[in-house]
């Protein structure tokens, strides 16, 4: 199969950027800091094989998705922003499958707390839950306020550095990181990407995690057990599966962070089982 074209979407005030293959049940992939929808490049065939829809988004402030100068990237604002998406898309009133990764966990989990009748099953990867973080996690949204500090962890470099730190025996090449590292050569997507995902409010996280804890849809959690960015995911899937034990969860001992490069077949065929589902 042909890796996902590239596709851009218009609403009222965005062009999204964004990536689509397949057929049949819509399944949305929300990336996260500080990727985008190429991340999901060589996990979508897998989906679409099984005869789903994959979809990745480039959430706005990322990638190559501008948000409005005036966006607040709260909660509340990208809640609106993945409803005017998919309603554009022509998904409004057809129930979507969710697969979240990283901060796009939080983002996601949040619309679906505000849609749950719009949501048939969902997969958590290596995410945020809860507003407890770990005090790395912690400490690096503080340092994204601070001048100076802020503009080299959105520089080029760093976010190569990111995503080296992020993997476990993967070796990720010089293209493959220069195509996530291209949006922030330019000064007003480094300002962007300092605040998207990063300035999200504690009450959104208690509004969403009570959410997952008691919504009655299949849920299912994949994790890549070295993962040195979100050290507490172990800890975040054991307190969810303790709040709901039906909860399907999925260790790979041998992968990090970001499992879609470490594992994108593996990774693929477990979310095309767990979404094919009747």
């Amino acid at each position: 199969m042909p890796p996902p074209p590239i596709r851009h979407l218009t609403t009222a005030d965005t062009t999204f950027r964004y990536r689509e293959l397949g057929a049949g049940q819509p399944v949305l992939l929300l990336h996260g800091w500080p990727t985008s929808s190429f991340l999901w490049r060589a996990v979508m065939p897998h989906l679409a094989d099984a005869g789903l829809r994959p979809i990745a988004l480039d959430l706005p402030g990322f990638g190559h998705t501008l948000p409005p100068a005036s966006a607040s990237l709260s909660f509340r604002y990208y809640d609106q922003a993945i409803d005017s998406f998919l309603t554009a898309l022509g998904l409004a009133s057809t129930p979507i499958d969710l697969v979240v990764h990283d901060s796009g966990g939080p983002i996601g989990l949040f619309w679906a707390s505000q849609h749950p009748d719009r949501v048939r099953r969902l997969t958590l990867l290596n995410t945020l839950v809860y507003p407890e973080m770990h005090w790395t996690v912690s400490a690096f949204i503080a340092a994204t306020r601070i001048p100076l500090m802020n503009q080299l962890i959105a520089s080029p470099p760093a976010i190569r550095q990111a995503l080296r730190f992020g993997v476990h025996k993967t070796r990720l090449t010089r293209d493959i990181l220069d195509e996530y590292a291209a949006p922030f050569h330019d000064s007003d997507a480094r300002k962007l990407i300092l605040r998207a995902g990063l300035r999200l409010a504690p009450a959104g996280f208690v509004t969403l995690s009570r959410w997952l804890e008691s919504t009655q849809i299949r849920v299912a959690a994949i994790y890549g057990e070295r993962d040195r960015l979100l050290p507490d995911i172990a800890k975040t899937v054991t307190r969810l599966a303790k709040a709901r034990p039906q909860l399907e969860v999925t260790r790979l001992p041998d992968c990090a962070h970001f499992l879609q490069e470490e594992r994108p077949a593996e990774l693929g065929r477990l979310l095309a089982a767990f979404h094919s589902r009747v």
